[in-house]
């Protein structure tokens, strides 16, 4: 897995999260992918107050206690609502642009900080990956490594709550049966790459997993995986605590 940082000018996100916050207002992220039609991200969505979240992750921001991590923080604003509750938080990003305006929008602990770096060793009562949080695991093979990990930041007793999306609908027939070529690979397994303005991102990659994969993959790592809140439509909030 990729332990870098990323370069302000190959910063689509965190350049688009700057002029949000300088200017308020912002040109289209434009997110691209081999597998779907371009799409883009609202600027205004990455800074959404607690009354704006969706209900997953406000269950996710009040349950989380103890001393906290936001893991791809953005602007900050769920380490900023967790303030607002007197939680002790701390944020990090990849992204140096995004940390900064992170910063001056008070939150008190922000970091430009890869998840993984093997020198990043704190540790932690809960760790939140929210906004599709099992995205930074890219791919499925990566669970191992992804877990070695949590082990060594979590404190004993202490839990990840991480929300993700089954997008087994994308290949819904109109009978209700699912068209999933099973001899590829794993259809949440998705390749990404965003613009902003003339800034072009590198390709990334960005894992969706269904509740019963992430169990499977937690149990053979030493986790278990309890369902905290399903959502509307295929998207859920998961404890992973250590067994």
């Amino acid at each position: 897995m990729k332990t870098s940082l990323i370069a302000s000018n190959k910063d689509p996100m965190g350049s688009a999260i700057a002029d949000f916050y300088a200017k308020g207002c912002a040109a289209k992220l434009r997110v691209f992918s081999s597998q779907f039609d371009e799409d883009e991200i609202p600027a205004d969505q990455l800074f959404r107050t607690f009354d704006e979240m969706p209900p997953l992750e406000q269950t996710a921001l009040r349950l989380a206690e103890g001393k906290i991590l936001d893991c791809g923080a953005g602007s900050g604003c769920h380490a900023l609502a967790l303030q607002d509750m007197s939680k002790d938080v701390e944020a990090i990003d990849i992204s140096s642009l995004s940390v900064e305006v992170m910063q001056k929008r008070g939150v008190k602990q922000a970091y430009c900080v890869n998840l993984f770096d093997e020198n990043y060793l704190q540790k932690f009562d809960t760790i939140l990956m929210l906004m599709n949080g099992s995205g930074i695991i890219g791919k499925l093979e990566n669970m191992g490594t992804f877990f070695t990990k949590m082990k060594q930041l979590l404190n004993p007793g202490g839990c990840i709550y991480m929300d993700s999306s089954d997008l087994r609908y994308l290949f819904e027939d109109e009978d209700g049966s699912f068209l999933i070529d099973l001899a590829g690979g794993y259809y949440g397994e998705i390749d990404f790459r965003m613009q902003y303005k003339q800034i072009k991102g590198e390709p990334f990659d960005w894992l969706y997993v269904d509740f019963q994969t992430l169990s499977y993959y937690a149990s053979e790592n030493g986790f278990k995986a309890e369902m905290v809140e399903e959502g509307e439509h295929y998207d859920y909030l998961a404890c992973l605590k250590m067994v």
